[in-house]
């Protein structure tokens, strides 16, 4: 998040905006029908929608913790490098760079033009265009960024809330399948399980937005675990009732492998005509999430500019605003759009993020065997360790399953690492240099 000059701190509120912000988009209205290629009983899929609120939750238990310590903005990035090592805390920092923000930025912005109810656009093109539009208007002024952070979340909430409550009020117009079918359980330990909550963990991406600007709040220690957590938990809610609601007014050979999933459960509820309006509404309101991303990933990148000499041309200039930084944002989203399929890039993404969010969360065992809870205004994750042994079991289980059945979005996403070690090593000589001369 930007500041227009250093006096200026958020609060919890607008922490909480920036969360759900960054969480609600893309997956809450296009994942749906990639989960259901494989698994087709409803229970199944509300079981991996509140198992991916778990997991995100537990990490963002986990980060509140850390946060508190490292009260450094820059997340993994500033984490890592503290906890372990400036490799690791590197490596975090680039795969933000490379993937963390560039590919869900580039796949809202790809769902926004699968939404979008009128005119025949250009998928690829008129989804760089949109992020070109955003990254523009963050390079010129963002002195109002807060308030429309706020403003534009709050009704985002609105309409998902909107939508729950008619697709729970309304009866189906064909007869649903039930919710309890026991004989479909087996399916919660098969590799199908595992590749959707990939999916689903997509989704709920954007749970630790807060940690990224640690420094920018009024009291941080206090601020960041109401962020984190208070987000995480609003999300969860409403994206299990929303995908309640869009399986019981759809068939689901209906929904599998569609994008939309929103539009056609409107569809179904409210007729064409508002359905196209609800559509419209989605489209617009994801514009807010590739804002957040784009206003957030940025500052993981001049923050690494403020170490690094390989990356000194992306620090932040005027204002605060990191404008080189933006525009390198927006060529790798550009080049994501312009070189894969939404699909790829979901899995492709998916797999880093839970990565790097793996070792952070392994960091709260690095943080309690170092003795450093001496802090009483600090934050304690409850009931250490069981929800970072949840989150990182259930990541291990996911990475192994995407192996398994993608392998190729996998080694790229090595590749994409391997990519990094050769950056920090080139970095490093820099560095050398400079601090000769």
């Amino acid at each position: 998040m930007s500041i227009k000059n250093k006096t200026y701190k958020i609060t919890a509120i607008t922490g909480i905006a920036l969360v759900v912000a960054n969480m609600i988009g893309t997956g809450a209205f296009t994942s749906l029908g990639f989960q259901l290629k494989d698994l087709e009983n409803p229970t199944v899929i509300l079981i991996l929608w509140v198992l991916g609120g778990l997991i995100a939750l537990s990490g963002a238990f986990s980060y509140a913790e850390i946060g508190t310590h490292i009260t450094r903005s820059g997340g993994e990035y500033a984490f890592l490098t503290k906890l372990f090592h400036p490799l690791v805390g590197y490596l975090s920092g680039w795969i933000s760079i490379t993937v963390g923000f560039a590919a869900p930025i580039a796949l809202s912005a790809m769902a926004f033009v699968a939404y979008f109810p009128y005119f025949n656009l250009n998928p690829k093109w008129t989804s760089i265009l949109l992020i070109g539009v955003v990254t523009l208007i963050h390079t010129k002024n963002l002195s109002l960024s807060s308030k429309f952070q706020n403003i534009s979340t709050v009704l985002k909430v609105a309409i998902i809330v909107v939508l729950i409550i008619i697709g729970i009020w309304q009866e189906p117009s064909f007869q649903s399948v039930g919710l309890f079918n026991n004989s479909d359980y087996p399916n919660l330990i098969s590799p199908a399980f595992a590749i959707a909550l990939i999916y689903v963990s997509y989704s709920y991406s954007g749970w630790n937005a807060a940690a990224y600007i640690t420094e920018e709040f009024k009291n941080p220690k206090k601020s960041l675990p109401i962020a984190l957590i208070g987000g995480t938990i609003l999300v969860t809610v409403l994206y299990t009732f929303l995908q309640y609601v869009f399986i019981k007014h759809v068939p689901i050979p209906e929904l599998k492998g569609q994008l939309n999933v929103g539009t056609i459960a409107m569809n179904k509820m409210i007729g064409e005509d508002y359905g196209r309006l609800f559509g419209l509404s989605i489209s617009l309101l994801l514009v807010s999430g590739i804002s957040a991303m784009v206003w957030v990933g940025s500052r993981v990148t001049s923050n690494i500019a403020k170490d690094h000499q390989f990356w000194q041309y992306f620090k932040s200039e005027k204002n605060n605003i990191p404008q080189r930084a933006l525009w390198l944002q927006f060529g790798i989203s550009a080049l994501l759009i312009l070189t894969g399929t939404f699909e790829q890039i979901l899995i492709y993404c998916g797999i880093l993020l839970t990565l790097s969010s793996m070792v952070t969360v392994f960091g709260v065992f690095k943080l309690r065997s170092q003795h450093k809870m001496t802090k009483s205004n600090s934050f304690k994750s409850p009931l250490f360790p069981v929800f970072q042994l949840i989150f990182i079991i259930l990541s291990i289980w996911m990475i192994v399953y995407a192996f398994i059945n993608s392998p190729f979005e996998v080694l790229v996403g090595l590749s994409n690492i391997l990519l990094g070690f050769i950056t920090y090593w080139r970095s490093n000589t820099l560095n050398s240099k400079h601090n000769i001369n």
